[in-house]
This record gives C-alpha cells, sequence and structure tokens, in this order.
C-alpha cells in the first residue's frame, strides 16, 4: 500500500470518528442527561371557581337507644327481633323477676296492716276526745261548788288532774294516728320503688323504632346497663363526615351536598350539613360533620361507607391557575416562569383550590406570564428549558 492510500485511509477513519463523536454530543445534549428540560407552559386564565370540600363518612343513627335492665339479672325472655318495627311503650324483653311478686305482697300486707293501726289510732282519738270533753265538763261542776264551798280544794285538784290526764291521753291518740299515717306513707313509698324496679326488669320500647340488633338471648345473665336489645329511628340517619382541617374552609351548617354511597355509585343523593362537631380529631387532622339526607333511601345500612362532596359558593374573580403548576421552594408556594428562555421561580399566595384542579393566584401574577405547569424533571434557576405542547406525545406508549 502506498503512503498516499495510507494518508487517506487514516483521513477517511477521523473524519468518521469526528462524526460519530458529534453525534454522541448532539445526542447528549438533545436527549441525554445535557438534554434541555421539556416543559409546558401557559398563561393563567381569569375567572371564577366553584370550590368544593371532600370527605368520606359513614352512615349513623342521629337517634339510637341501647334498652337494657338498671340491675343485674337472668334474660326471661325476648319478644323481638333484628329488623322489627315497634312502638313507644311497646314490651320487648322481660327479665326474671326473682323475689319481686313475693316482695310485694309482703308490702301489700304490711299497709293493710298498717291501715288497720291508723283506724285504731283514729277510734282512740276520738275515745280520748270524749273523755276530755267529759273531764272538761266534770271540772267546771266542780269548780262551780268550790266556789260555793261545798267541796274541798283537795277535790277540786283531784279533778283537775283528771281533765289534765285526759287532755294528754288526746295528744297521746293524736300523735299514735300520726305514726300511723307516716307508716302508711312509708310503705307507700317502698312498694312504689319496689314496682318499679319490678317494671325496670320489663324493657319497653323508648320510641318508634327499628331494632338492628339483639345482644342477649333468654336465659344469659347481664349486668346492670348492659344492653338487651339496640334500637334506632331509620328516620334520623345521616352520615358522620370527615373532613381535611387544611381543605375545611367554607365547612358551615346549610351548606349543600352530594352523597354517594358505596352501595349504589352511580347515584349522587341530595342532602346538607346538619351539624358541625366542636371537637376536631387532632390525631387524624379532621374535622367531623354530620349531613342529613334530604330524603333517606330505602334499606339503607348503618355503617355504610360513603363519599360526599360540599358544594360551596362561587368564588370572586382571580387568576386561575392549575394545581400542578403550583411549586414549593424553601418554604414559600409559588411557580416557575419562563423569562428570556429561562425558569424563574416567583412566590404567589394562592387562594381556594378546587377538586377539579384549579387554584386561584391571589398576588404574584401577571395575565400574561408564562407559567410552566409541568415539567420533566426538576427545575432550578436558569437551567436549561425546551418549551413542547406536551411531554407525552399522543398515542405514544406510557
Amino acid at each position: 500500500m502506498t503512503s498516499k492510500s495510507l494518508v487517506l485511509r487514516r483521513l477517511a477513519i477521523g473524519a468518521a470518528a469526528l462524526v460519530l463523536i458529534g453525534g454522541m454530543v448532539y445526542v447528549l445534549l438533545r436527549s441525554g442527561p445535557l438534554a434541555p428540560i421539556k416543559v409546558t407552559v401557559a398563561h393563567p386564565i381569569e375567572g371564577t371557581l366553584n370550590p368544593s370540600i371532600f370527605g368520606i363518612g359513614t352512615v349513623e343513627a342521629q337517634r339510637s337507644w341501647m334498652v337494657g335492665p338498671t340491675v343485674p339479672g337472668r334474660v326471661l325472655n325476648v319478644l323481638v327481633d333484628v329488623g322489627d318495627k315497634v312502638k313507644a311503650g311497646q314490651l320487648l324483653a322481660e327479665m326474671d323477676p326473682v323475689d319481686f311478686s313475693q316482695r310485694l305482697a309482703a308490702l301489700d300486707a304490711a299497709m293493710a296492716r298498717a291501715g288497720s293501726a291508723q283506724s285504731a289510732a283514729q277510734a282512740q282519738v276520738q275515745d280520748a276526745k270524749a273523755r276530755s270533753a267529759l273531764a272538761a265538763a266534770t271540772t267546771q261542776r266542780n269548780q262551780d261548788l268550790a266556789q260555793q264551798n261545798f267541796i274541798s280544794n283537795g277535790a277540786l285538784d283531784a279533778v283537775l288532774q283528771a281533765q289534765a290526764s285526759a287532755n294528754a291521753a288526746v295528744q297521746a291518740a293524736q300523735a299514735n294516728l300520726a305514726g300511723a299515717g307516716q307508716d302508711q306513707t312509708r310503705l307507700k313509698a317502698e312498694r312504689a320503688a319496689l314496682a318499679q324496679q319490678r317494671d325496670n326488669v320489663r324493657l319497653f320500647a323508648p320510641a318508634d323504632a327499628v331494632v338492628t340488633t339483639r345482644d342477649a338471648e333468654a336465659g344469659s345473665t347481664v349486668v346492670a346497663g348492659q344492653p338487651v336489645l339496640r334500637l334506632m329511628d331509620p328516620a334520623s340517619l345521616w352520615v358522620k363526615l370527615r373532613v381535611d382541617q387544611g381543605r375545611s374552609s367554607g365547612l358551615a351548617n346549610g351548606v349543600k351536598a352530594s352523597i354517594v354511597l358505596r352501595s349504589n355509585p352511580q347515584a349522587a343523593l341530595p342532602g346538607q350539613v346538619a351539624r358541625i362537631e366542636l371537637l376536631a380529631d387532632s390525631v387524624t387532622e379532621e374535622r367531623i360533620a354530620q349531613v342529613a339526607f334530604d330524603a333517606p333511601p330505602a334499606h339503607l345500612s348503618v355503617g355504610e361507607m360513603a363519599e360526599v362532596t360540599l358544594q360551596l359558593p362561587a368564588t370572586a374573580p382571580a387568576l386561575l391557575l392549575p394545581n400542578a403548576a403550583i411549586q414549593h421552594q424553601k418554604g414559600q408556594s409559588g411557580v416557575w416562569l419562563v423569562k428570556d428562555g429561562k425558569p424563574e421561580f416567583a412566590p404567589v399566595q394562592i387562594g381556594i383550590q378546587s377538586l377539579d384542579g384549579q387554584a386561584q393566584v391571589l398576588e404574584g401574577l401577571d395575565k400574561n406570564d408564562h407559567v410552566v405547569i409541568y415539567s420533566q424533571k426538576a427545575l432550578s434557576s436558569g437551567a436549561r428549558i425546551s418549551v413542547v405542547d406536551a411531554l407525552v406525545k399522543p398515542g405514544a406508549a406510557q
């Protein structure tokens, strides 16, 4: 091979190497780690938001009752079952009365005896009054005789003493009558208390309701306060809603709600906030509200999960941006602006954010600003960027 051919060959190899190196540099600058960051930008738009509050809740009953005895005992029988509708005052279950009947019979006998004693005391009062009246008449006659010196002073003193004894006998009889009346009152109170205890072992419905659980059966022993049956008012069902405290601004009584039950996700039921609990959950950082149905649906289950969206009033006109544009740098909320082809972070004041991904910008932006909405990776001031219509082309593999 001649020297000229060798030189040409070396030149060809060098040119190919340069082309290869140039291609690699081009690839690095265009699609490699040194390539500009692809971003999408948009202008803020002026408009109003229809903000909403979203939360998860469970269906509960506003009015529910646990029906059970006030004293420990054994369940005698249960007369209703789960799902039964009951009326106020209806007998639901009975506890074993043990010796209540015998104790009531004993008190009835004691009351009868106290009545007889009261009658006897009344007769004694009448007898003592009669004796006292006779003694008073005798005293009057003897005083007249003593004034005429027909009897001695000693005889008059004996008559006066007899009258004093008769008066004392009247007072004693009256005291016995009062005591008999007090015994009668005491026995009546004891019987009323025992009758109330007997009635307490008979469990009645406190209101019109539906039986939700049957916690004890005949023969079971329960303690005082332990429920035998649980009832609820089906017309008082509502949703106990939990809302993130950071997104609860605007939560108030009367706010309209859309309720979607887990059992029927295709239907949204209307309702409104009926009550806001004063106590929030400090562990989960949630506020709690009760949302009532405008018309409770049939066959609603207590404990069922529900998704609730609260519709708040529309906001005043302001600049709007997608939530994705909001970034946080050094504890500040802001957006990346494109100025002279370079990204620059601008702090902004964010207002209300809606569930459809829009945020209200109160300060820090102009409607002509170019705001970065999405970026291929995290931005930094002065980074090389490339503005594109979309980060992923339509139809491209995800």
